[in-house]
């Protein structure tokens, strides 16, 4: 179905299908306990997975970019990932 012939952009994906079945679990986690404290509960825990697959995918797309790019254009980008993190903090 898909011809992979990048190690980064199959980790990606790999990282990318982890978390949809982490989310996927957890919404059928909330929906079999059917209780808001219990989702609610649950929901927090997936407050860490978001941030951590971001970073992950993220630093290795900038792997795969490293020797493409310019220093400039590196650095840009890795200031745009700060400030959503900081715009996210700020909230």
């Amino acid at each position: 179905m898909f011809l992979l012939t990048d190690k980064i952009v199959a980790g990606m994906a790999g990282i990318r299908i982890l978390s949809a079945t982490i989310e996927f679990t957890a919404a059928m986690l909330m929906l079999k306990f059917g209780r808001v404290e219990t989702a609610f509960k649950i929901n927090a825990i997936l407050a860490l997975v978001g941030p951590t697959v971001l970073l992950t995918v993220t630093t290795l797309g900038l792997v795969g970019l490293a020797g493409k790019i310019s220093f400039g254009s590196m650095s840009i980008i890795v200031l745009g990932v700060a400030l959503i993190f900081l715009g996210i903090n700020k909230l």
